[in-house]
């Protein structure tokens, strides 16, 4: 199984689709690119489809945990997945949920739906923040949260910050209102946004960093903090890099290259992950 540590870094499948030959990052066969994600500190991995029985066996043989992702749009969809996931083996999933247009009863019944399923299976069902599901908006997502103090998600907050331009009215604002939902994150997709771009490149040692990475920071470490407060020792959170290509307009491609190597940036946001969950920690302790 996966490292006992609180702060568990996988890496979704998603990120290492269409990687150039010049990246250093994983590529051959499957287990091929697990060796490498295991040298660079990931402990698991998250299948946006399901992963086939083979894949999923060379996962335990290596110690990689597993995470799911999925969608739902009908609240008979939840038991069926969780089921499945389930029974495969999976640890947790992150969801979309609907499609945006939903009203407040419609959304309801789907929330109802997947804490259902999450309790009746015993697995954790993560509602993501992201664009065109019910958690779409901020205002929305935290009044969610005041009816169903037991939502848990993942947090995938460049949709808000670039598709509700959280610096627009004052970012600060905007961060002290989401707090129930920073309370309440338990995975992470990593990604980090401008206020025009849903997935930008970061340097390094860039000092200071600009203004949008460091509220990325904020955001990461008062998640982070947020499950800290309430963990138990067997407890963890994940963080797992999703940086998507740019065939799907996630990665800006200029003269149809990307203008960074998705894998390079990967480890970037991991280092800063870490380095956030240790601020975290030390101002929980």
């Amino acid at each position: 199984m996966s490292s006992p540590s609180q702060l568990r870094c996988y890496m979704n499948l998603m990120a290492l689709d269409s990687l150039p030959p010049d990246s250093a990052g994983p590529q051959g066969t499957f287990e091929e690119r697990l060796q490498l994600l295991a040298k660079a500190g990931f402990t698991g991995v998250q299948f946006a489809k399901q992963g086939t029985p083979e894949e999923l066996a060379i996962c335990r043989a290596h110690g990689f945990g597993i995470a799911a992702g999925g969608r739902i749009n009908a609240p008979s969809e939840a038991d069926p997945f969780a089921e499945q996931i389930a029974g495969s083996g999976y640890e947790c999933a992150t969801l979309h949920v609907g499609w945006g247009l939903e009203d407040d009863d419609q959304a309801h019944r789907l929330i109802e739906s997947i804490l259902a399923a999450s309790s009746r299976y015993r697995i954790p069902l993560y509602i993501e923040t992201h664009r065109a599901t019910i958690c779409q908006d901020m205002w929305r997502t935290v009044h969610f949260v005041r009816r169903f103090p037991e939502m848990r998600f993942n947090g995938d907050f460049s949709h808000w910050y670039t598709g509700q331009e959280m610096v627009y009215g004052g970012f600060e604002k905007k961060f002290a209102f989401i707090r129930p939902v920073l309370e309440r994150v338990r995975f992470l997709h990593g990604r980090i946004a401008n206020p025009g771009c849903i997935q930008i490149p970061v340097e390094r040692d860039a000092t200071p960093q600009p203004p949008y990475v460091q509220h990325f920071q904020q955001l990461w470490t008062a998640s982070f903090k947020g499950f800290l407060r309430s963990a138990q020792p067997e407890d963890y959170i994940c963080f797992t890099p999703e940086l998507l290509a740019g065939g799907i307009y996630y990665a800006r491609t200029f003269g149809n290259k990307e203008e960074s190597d998705r894998w390079e940036q990967s480890l970037i946001l991991k280092e800063i992950a870490e380095r956030c969950f240790t601020c975290a920690q030390s101002s929980s302790s």
